[in-house]
């Protein structure tokens, strides 16, 4: 079914308001007024509901409403290094359909480009995550924020039950192992870093915040792809695909 969200001020009485935004979308795929279709309210619950007015106020009678099945069972924050080109829109894509939670972008060393103006920048990446979270059966849409520096970004990433920085230069201890020697964490934390690597002081500033070093395999990944690397194969060990 068809899935949009709304936000839960916009839920009374077993009726859904919906946006401007989604009445375009509803005409665009000639929605029926018997049709059912989903509304997320962002935190876990989605409503089956059928349309009761529009399409120029559009007014949804909630039929049901259900756990949303398209949330795991542990959360996983993704931070991910600035990258040029259309390299983020890729690194966030591919996290909100594996589970992330949320995506932090972050500046360092090695960082080949990073935006002029953030806030267009991370608004471009949350309307990315508000579609591919359509698209693929969230219940909740992952919040796309900015660390000012690196060192923020590691402290933060740090109070994780399972903090995970990825270093290239890491030889001993494997994702796998990682994952292994830890007690069901139920929180995770995902450290990437930019097209060139982290500089060795970058990953010693992460050890001495208390991160766990570990490598993904000895192919170097594309600063796009080992996020999604890395949070598939945690969303697997956990049970979560």
């Amino acid at each position: 079914m068809t899935r949009f969200f709304a936000p839960p001020s916009a839920i009374k009485g077993g009726a859904i308001q919906l946006s401007a935004e989604d009445a375009a979308h509803m005409k665009s795929l000639r929605l029926r007024p018997d049709e059912l279709f989903i509304v997320c309210d962002g935190d876990g619950a989605d409503h089956v509901c059928r349309l009761i007015s529009g399409p120029g106020d559009p007014v949804a009678e909630i039929m049901e409403t259900l756990p949303s099945r398209g949330e795991p069972t542990v959360a996983c924050d993704v931070y991910i290094a600035y990258a040029k080109g259309d390299r983020l829109d890729y690194a966030v894509q591919k996290s909100v359909e594996l589970g992330a939670r949320r995506l932090i972008l972050f500046p360092s060393e090695r960082c080949v480009s990073t935006p002029g103006d953030k806030a267009k920048k991370t608004a471009r990446l949350q309307r990315i995550a508000l579609e591919t979270a359509k698209q693929c059966g969230r219940g909740r849409i992952p919040e796309v924020t900015v660390a000012n520096s690196l060192k923020e970004a590691i402290e933060e990433a740090a109070d994780a039950d399972a903090p995970l920085f990825f270093y290239e230069c890491e030889e001993d201890l494997h994702l796998k192992q990682a994952l292994e020697q830890t007690c069901t964490p139920q929180t995770f934390s995902i450290v990437t870093g930019p097209e060139g690597g982290f500089e060795p002081g970058e990953a010693e500033q992460a050890r001495s915040a208390g991160m766990t070093l570990v490598t993904l395999g000895k192919r170097i990944l594309r600063c796009e792809t080992a996020p999604a690397a890395a949070l598939a194969a945690i969303m697997y060990h956990t049970g979560n695909l």
